[in-house]
């Protein structure tokens, strides 16, 4: 067992840290920050460089975090905040099933990480080493409503107020489009040309 949550750590962990550079440095054919705020625009979240920044920030540091083991709680809170922002302004409207471009993806991540904060991370985690391989519950639920707590807040702030300069893209533009088609998982990564 201790071989299979290293394998969804560093799985799970990886493919957030790539879904993360993708936006941040346009790394892995990723949009960069340009195309991470016009992505935030088209979906409302204001300023739209700074929750650009967040998302791309949070998926890479707490994929980083996961895939060592380190902080678990923390690091499963903030992807599960950046999957049900996603769920919530993009995927929602579609249905469950990713074909559709549904939520579906995004809840067995979400699902995963709260099982892995429960089970803990292991003995090859840096939390072992630390003297905490395993965290439990409580800790899980935790982990799950600040999550949602972190989404919640995002998305409200993001309602609130900004110049019309700061709007980003109409949502009839590609970029919209593009989180609005039947793709699963991230919108961002999405092929817009």
């Amino acid at each position: 067992m201790e071989i299979g949550r290293l394998a969804a750590r560093t799985v799970i962990g990886g493919l957030f840290v790539g879904h993360g550079t993708q936006k941040l440095f346009g790394w892995f054919g990723g949009p960069g920050m340009e195309g991470t705020e016009q992505m935030m625009g088209a979906l409302e979240m204001r300023p739209t460089r700074m929750n650009a920044m967040a998302a791309g920030v949070s998926e890479t540091a707490g994929g980083v975090l996961l895939m060592a083991g380190a902080a678990t709680p923390l690091a499963a809170s903030a992807l599960i905040g950046t999957m049900i922002t996603a769920i919530r302004k993009v995927h929602q409207p579609n249905g469950p099933w990713a074909a559709q471009g549904g939520w579906e993806y995004n809840a067995v991540l979400i699902s995963a990480l709260t099982a892995l904060v429960d089970a803990g991370p292991g003995d090859l985690s840096l939390d072992a080493v630390l003297g905490r391989d395993q965290w439990g519950p409580g800790w899980a639920v935790a982990g799950l409503a600040l999550g949602a707590a972190a989404s919640t807040a995002a998305i409200a702030l993001g309602r609130r107020g900004s110049s019309p300069a700061d709007a980003g893209p109409s949502p009839a533009s590609d970029v919209a489009a593009a989180t609005e088609g039947e793709t699963a998982g991230d919108p961002v990564t999405t092929d817009q040309g």
